[in-house]
């Protein structure tokens, strides 16, 4: 098979052409066929549904952000992956103190909805963080959220080698700051940060104004379903015995000694 015809093939066939032999022989895994683990039914893989925990980091609760993120979900439900939306709420998050107890825990000694989300997001397969653009940058709740849930994540690599995905809402600008900032988070843990086909980002002052962004929406189905193409893939590697890289020992060098 050359390089020319194969992508006049799908991935199912491409696969099976591949055969026992091909990929036994080049992962060293034996037996397994590659049809086998695309013979199971989409995103259900040892009994369970692949899921997404959708993080909504604005202080409303259904507004703008959510109306993106639950756009999302219709793309990711397309793909028989499950969604669920977490919504940070509205009480005041603190930043981080630096006092380094989440070194020992991988909790924070504040006791919020960081933690009510480390809690959750071990059960999850895939993330997508929210956030309306308050002077071109994130929320504060939000950035105080990510600053202090990604940090504590750092002690027990928690949500390493899992896709994130950041989508936000604006009225008129200040968007491509913002997701570049979320992007940062995900950059930081080793997560696959999953692209749509344009910046994921709506325009509306409110859910009605947003339901009316047609581009918008499309590009928040687009990146759901480009979500649980890249989880159904990294799922069906690790069944042929690719798993995530193992990690070195932490080297920390300071700058001024």
């Amino acid at each position: 098979m050359n390089k020319r015809e194969y992508p006049k093939m799908n991935r199912r066939e491409a696969l099976k052409q591949m055969g026992t032999v091909a990929i036994g022989a080049g992962l060293g895994i034996g037996g397994l066929h590659a049809a086998e683990v695309l013979d199971n039914p989409a995103g259900e893989y040892q009994g369970r549904k692949m899921n997404v925990l959708l993080v909504n980091g604005s202080p409303n609760k259904e507004g703008c952000t959510y109306t993106a993120l639950t756009e999302v979900g219709k793309g990711l439900k397309e793909q028989n992956v499950d969604s669920e939306v977490f919504w940070i709420g509205r009480r005041p998050i603190s930043g981080c103190v630096a006092c380094g107890a989440c070194s020992k825990t991988g909790r924070c000694y504040m006791n919020d909805a960081v933690n009510e989300f480390l809690d959750k997001a071990e059960g999850y397969d895939g993330f997508v963080f929210g956030s309306p653009v308050h002077f071109a940058a994130m929320a504060g709740n939000i950035t105080s959220f990510m600053d202090r849930a990604f940090f504590c994540a750092r002690t027990n690599n928690e949500m390493a080698g899992k896709p994130a995905a950041s989508v936000t809402s604006c009225r008129r600008s200040g968007s491509t700051s913002t997701l570049d900032q979320l992007n940062r988070y995900f950059i930081h843990r080793g997560m696959p940060v999953v692209p749509s086909q344009y910046w994921p980002m709506v325009h509306g002052n409110t859910p009605e104004e947003v339901r009316q962004d047609g581009e918008g929406l499309q590009i928040m189905r687009t990146l759901g379903r480009n979500m649980a193409w890249l989880m159904h893939s990294i799922e069906a590697g690790k069944q042929m015995g690719l798993e995530y890289p193992e990690r070195e020992k932490r080297i920390q060098t300071n700058f001024i000694r």
